[in-house]
């Protein structure tokens, strides 16, 4: 291999996951870990359960009042959860 050819590691990883179909997954974990990072210590204790399904974000909080509050602000936080990320992971998201 000429010196021309060779490709850093990191471009090795990222071609391996997407032909894997992997890349897609680590961003959903990725978005999944930044609830926490981006709503703060509050909002995470009343988190009780967080996952992806088709491009939806499952919310499952312990409090009324902050899933009604949460509910308006929607748009706002799958704009700021699929910047987090660098591409758009979650077309929706639904709070229970």
């Amino acid at each position: 291999m000429k010196k021309q050819d060779a490709q850093s590691i990191g471009e090795i990883i990222d071609r391996v996951l997407k032909e894997q179909n992997l890349d897609l997954k680590l961003d959903e974990t990725r978005l999944i870990k930044a609830w926490n990072s981006l709503l703060g210590k509050q909002v995470a204790s009343y988190t009780t359960k967080l996952y992806i399904q088709r491009g939806v974000l499952y919310v499952h909080l312990s409090s009324s009042v902050l899933r009604s509050e949460l509910s308006m602000c929607r748009n706002m936080l799958m704009d700021r959860l699929n910047k987090q990320v660098g591409r758009q992971i979650i077309t929706n998201i639904i709070f229970r």
